[in-house]
């Protein structure tokens, strides 16, 4: 990678340093350090996660992030119209037209794609877990398929924009979208946008698994507002408080349990190498 990577910007006359994370807050780190340096695109080579801790550092600045995505889900990338071949991904990183997306916290956490409470929440903590074994959407769907028998959904208090929205009861998760899909096409937003100066909130109730499981291919048509249930609203902030505490995951990244939760939406808070029109 890092080899291909000075090559190709070699080739392209372009100035540009090539670092490897290798561990939790790399991506923070070396991207604020290229900041310091004055880079005004910083790349990201990765899956969400990877995409999410450098984007989290150069968030209401004048750098532009730019994306190769090599994750299973590839979520952001997806919804920017980002494509999936390096090499035109990076072209689209350096060439590109830059793109002004919202930004979301969830209890401080940034998140740019989709923030989860509940069983998604949980389906990322155990994934995270089996690290070294076999990735991809197979292996996530099978994760998903067993753990939907094992877990137990918790009792919510959702508040959102200052009680325009309330609801109370077990719900099997909540998610707050900035785009219309976790990734590899399951969109659990349809109508969500990256650019609207909103979040998009979407619960669902707890059910039966096999109930849920039946309807799973809502999410691949555009119409998961139509699994029984579910409520969707445009929000700018969500105060949800979880018995017990629930699983909370940022961009498909695992970020502990809580009890008390705040999401709110940051707008327009990073520039986004996209293909030009």
């Amino acid at each position: 990678m890092v080899a291909w990577t000075q090559h190709a910007l070699r080739g392209r006359g372009v100035e540009g340093s090539v670092a490897v994370i290798e561990g939790p807050g790399d991506g923070a780190r070396l991207a604020q350090q290229a900041l310091t340096g004055g880079a005004d695109v910083i790349v990201a080579w990765g899956g969400d996660g990877t995409i999410n801790s450098v984007a989290s550092a150069i968030v209401n600045t004048p750098a532009a992030l730019g994306i190769i995505p090599a994750g299973s889900g590839n979520g952001l990338a997806r919804e920017l119209g980002i494509p999936v071949i390096r090499e035109a991904a990076l072209a689209v990183a350096l060439t590109g037209s830059n793109r002004a997306i919202d930004a979301g916290t969830l209890n401080g956490h940034l998140f740019f794609n989709v923030a989860g409470i509940g069983f998604d929440a949980h389906v990322a903590h155990v994934f995270a877990s089996t690290a070294g074994r076999r990735r991809g959407l197979t292996a996530y769907a099978s994760t998903t398929i067993r753990e939907l028998f094992r877990y137990a959904p918790s009792h919510y208090v959702v508040s959102g924009d200052a009680g325009r929205v309330t609801r109370e009861g077990a719900a099997l998760f909540i998610s707050m979208a900035n785009t219309r899909q976790w990734g590899s096409g399951a969109q659990v937003a349809p109508n969500a946008k990256p650019d609207d100066g909103q979040l998009d909130f979407v619960l669902v109730d707890a059910r039966a698994p096999v109930v849920f499981l039946a309807q799973l291919w809502r999410l691949y048509n555009k119409s998961v507002a139509r699994i029984g249930g579910t409520v969707m609203a445009r929000l700018l902030e969500v105060s949800v408080t979880a018995t017990p505490a629930a699983p909370l995951h940022v961009d498909g990244e695992p970020i502990g349990m809580a009890t008390e939760i705040i999401v709110r939406v940051l707008p327009g808070a990073l520039r986004v190498r996209v293909p030009r029109q």
